[in-house]
């Protein structure tokens, strides 16, 4: 999970393996989650409230980081097919990106098996 942060945030990683890294870590999120559901004892216990208190944290930064990236890129790429810029960009070979999309099976429940 840490490495998929860190590879999230690095200025080094390709956009696909940040991408990959934030799907990765989404549903190492999700199967803690699950997991807290199958245990009561442990959903009780303190520290594992405070762990679930900053995963929910961690997955709305997230959610916002998504957002916020999703919004840059689409007043990108209006940019890119506008004019007067659609000149400079078609000149200076600027492409559009993709946004980030939460995959299929991210969505879907989580199944933990022990």
């Amino acid at each position: 999970m840490i490495e998929a942060r860190n590879k999230m945030t690095s200025s080094d990683a390709t956009r696909n393996e940040q991408v990959h890294a934030n799907n990765e870590l989404e549903g190492t999120l999700n199967r803690l989650f699950a997991l807290r559901e199958d245990y009561p004892d442990l959903k009780a216990n303190e520290n594992f409230l405070r762990l679930q208190e900053e995963l929910t944290a961690m997955e709305n930064k997230l959610a916002y980081a998504r957002q916020s990236y999703n919004s840059t890129v689409r007043d990108y790429n209006i940019a890119v097919q506008s004019i007067p810029t659609n000149f400079v960009a078609g000149v200076h070979n600027f492409m559009q990106y993709e946004m980030l999309e939460t995959p299929e099976e991210a969505r879907q429940n989580v199944q933990v098996q022990f």
